[in-house]
């Protein structure tokens, strides 16, 4: 087991990606503290996974006390710290037209400043046990798409604090951080969200091969299993690193053919 016994907590974990991640936490030997805001969620995992292998902290990661409250429930559980999973997040639809400064506000409350709260709360903890950060980002981070500007410019700061720490926390003691950007993912919510776009429920079964070259997008249980790497000790000194999970290279890709386009990632 490549985890075991490591005490790890992962934001918005009661579905998506984070579900995924806490799943596959718990089948490598760890203990996982669950968190989220859908409460009935988080207990159905609770009871799945079992009292023995996780611990539920219900709530926004937003809410000032949140940080604290995610820290307690893993060393009163457990005893111990070893990681912290930031993966919560808001996407919302906004562009230049539609945003303004209450929705930045908003938004980078939660997918930026959060994660930096939850890091300066663990610390203390992750320092004893030389343990690490996994920040989820997005190769949104890098531009974005026109109708997701204020989620894009917060993963660009979320990306810019791994960068930071993952120098400076390793040095001063001894915690790597480090970064998964995820490309276009199969979750609930991305299902939602393209319902609400308009398109049918099977959207995801014929997507232009320009996004998905293997034919279909990601599954939440593939970067599940990146972050297995980055949470164990395999990954060694390794720190301040973002690493993109997508089937084609994001940044100086070759130009594709003229296709019909779904929007994604």
């Amino acid at each position: 087991m490549r985890l075991k016994d490591k005490v790890i907590i992962v934001t918005g974990s009661t579905t998506g990606i984070g579900e995924a991640i806490a799943r596959r936490c718990v089948e490598e030997g760890a203990r996982v503290v669950i968190n989220g805001r859908n409460r009935q969620a988080g207990k159905d995992l609770h009871n799945e996974l079992g009292k023995e292998h996780v611990a539920t902290c219900i709530g926004d990661i937003s809410e000032p006390e949140m940080p604290q409250a995610l820290v307690k429930t893993a060393l009163e559980a457990f005893g111990r710290l070893d990681a912290v999973v930031n993966n919560a997040a808001m996407i919302v639809s906004s562009n230049i037209h539609s945003s303004d400064k209450d929705l930045l506000h908003q938004v980078f409350d939660v997918n930026a400043a959060a994660p930096f709260a939850l890091i300066k709360a663990a610390l203390p903890h992750l320092g004893k046990r030389k343990g690490c950060i996994l920040n989820i980002g997005s190769v949104n981070a890098y531009s974005g798409e026109p109708d997701l500007l204020a989620y894009s410019m917060s993963k660009g700061a979320m990306m810019t604090m791994t960068r930071n720490l993952g120098d400076v926390l390793f040095r001063e003691e001894g915690v790597r951080v480090n970064q998964i950007n995820p490309g276009w993912v199969l979750t609930e919510n991305e299902a939602s969200r393209k319902r609400e776009h308009g398109l049918a429920d099977d959207w995801y079964k014929n997507i232009p091969s320009m996004y998905a070259p293997a034919g279909r997008i990601l599954w939440p249980k593939e970067l599940a299993a990146a972050a297995v790497y980055w949470l164990s000790d395999e990954s060694g000194p390794v720190s301040g690193q973002v690493v993109e999970i997508e089937q084609y290279p994001y940044i100086g890709r070759n130009a594709p053919k003229d296709e019909s386009t779904i929007s994604g990632k």
